[in-house]
């Protein structure tokens, strides 16, 4: 449907009946035209004479996979921190709390993450049975 006379601008949306794709026009490249898929991608060549003007109902469709894409390919979010899984203060005063919290630090220092785990675990039990009403 394009001609080489019919000026194309960068962005149009048009539909390459070889491929059952949409793309972006983006250039010219010899006798053929480029096409990028909407949302960004692999560029593709394709036969300028074939191609036609994307209907509402295939941009559409083109955005929504665009879209999904990249919710995909996006890393999630880690779940929100809450109190359980942050370590635990030790409470002023306490002779025990501050017993573990140095036991914490020093697995802390000596990079013992099973130790700091724990002197954790063992300050949230001492918190729990003497700290809490």
């Amino acid at each position: 449907m394009t001609t080489k006379s019919e000026p194309l601008e960068p962005g149009a949306l048009l539909y390459d009946p070889a491929t059952g794709r949409v793309g972006e026009y983006r250039d010219r490249a010899g006798p053929y035209v480029l096409l990028r898929p909407v949302g960004g991608g692999v560029e593709w060549e394709a036969d300028p004479e074939r191609l036609r003007p994307a209907t509402d109902r295939e941009r559409l469709g083109a955005n929504v996979r665009a879209v999904n894409h990249r919710t995909r390919s996006l890393p999630s979010l880690p779940p929100p921190l809450d109190d359980d899984s942050r370590p635990p203060r030790p409470v002023p005063g306490c002779a025990a709390c501050a017993e573990l919290a140095e036991r914490r630090e020093a697995a802390r220092a000596a990079y013992d993450r099973s130790a700091e785990t724990d002197a954790n675990v063992l300050l949230r039990q001492h918190q729990r049975r003497e700290h809490r009403a």
